[in-house]
């Protein structure tokens, strides 16, 4: 019996340990550079659009100069069905229903692959997020719009950037990547990325059309969600991507390991 539950013991070792051994995939050199090249681009313009949007802020001035135009024509946009969507999406896509579905979904995944090391990628990319908003928004201080204009309660935060459209940003690129560069179809990666690319688009509609967040701040969180996005790009290639020939320092995964 000791025997049993010592080999019992060991297994459970043996498939925790297993489980943070981080995942690698062959790929051509071709490939792994145009990576490293989206990932650097990527950090490059969401940093610059951060930078001019901030300045416009700070100056009240320059790209800033849309945020009351743009309010205003959301403004006469609004009507029960409307505010009614809206609604429902500044829901799915706040501070109570995305952490919870950000949870689940990272705790799943990490139970039912085989490796864990995209799942906390997930969810270090998710945290990153929520620092750099509280960093930047202290730091800012900016004013959201008129109280009296917000349609789903009352809110005296900060303004800049907006934490919902940052989360949501986060989660669908991310996850989009994440999930696809492991994947030979190209075609349906695209198709993903523009859907999600969609989702962040009615994530920050949301927010401006109930009141809660000027254009810029909507502007600002997709900049910082690039930067965030390149980063991952760029930490995962580094970390899994490897090239015929190249030495092999962890186990690979399932997909990729007949093709060593």
């Amino acid at each position: 019996m000791a025997q049993g539950q010592a080999r019992k013991s060991e297994g459970w070792w043996r498939a925790f340990h297993e489980k943070f051994i981080v995942e690698e995939r062959y790929m051509a050199g071709t490939a792994r550079r145009n990576l490293y090249r989206i990932a650097v681009g990527l950090m490059i313009v969401g940093a610059a659009l951060f930078v001019v949007i901030l300045a416009g802020v700070l100056q009240r001035g320059g790209v800033s100069d849309i945020d009351a135009p743009v309010r205003s024509w959301l403004l006469n946009l609004r009507g029960e069905p409307m505010t009614t969507l809206m609604i429902f999406l500044a829901i799915v896509f706040g501070p109570v229903a995305l952490p919870i579905i950000i949870l689940v979904v990272t705790v799943v995944w990490g139970f039912m692959a085989r490796h864990a090391w995209r799942p906390i990628l997930l969810a270090s990319a998710m945290l990153t997020g929520v620092i750099l908003a509280q960093i930047i928004g202290r730091s800012v201080g900016r004013e959201r719009p008129p109280v009296d204009l917000m349609l789903f309660g009352e809110d005296f935060t900060f303004s800049f950037p907006s934490g919902h459209v940052l989360g949501a940003s986060d989660f669908l690129l991310v996850s989009t990547f994440l999930i696809f560069s492991r994947r030979r179809n190209t075609g349906s990666a695209v198709l993903v990325f523009v859907a999600a690319g969609i989702g962040v688009v009615f994530a920050a509609l949301s927010r401006l059309y109930l009141g809660y967040h000027w254009m810029t701040d909507a502007m600002a969180s997709v900049s910082i969600s690039l930067v965030v996005l390149g980063a991952v790009i760029a930490l995962d290639t580094w970390r899994t991507a490897r090239i015929p020939g190249e030495q092999i320092t962890g186990t690979l995964s399932t997909e990729d390991s007949s093709q060593g």
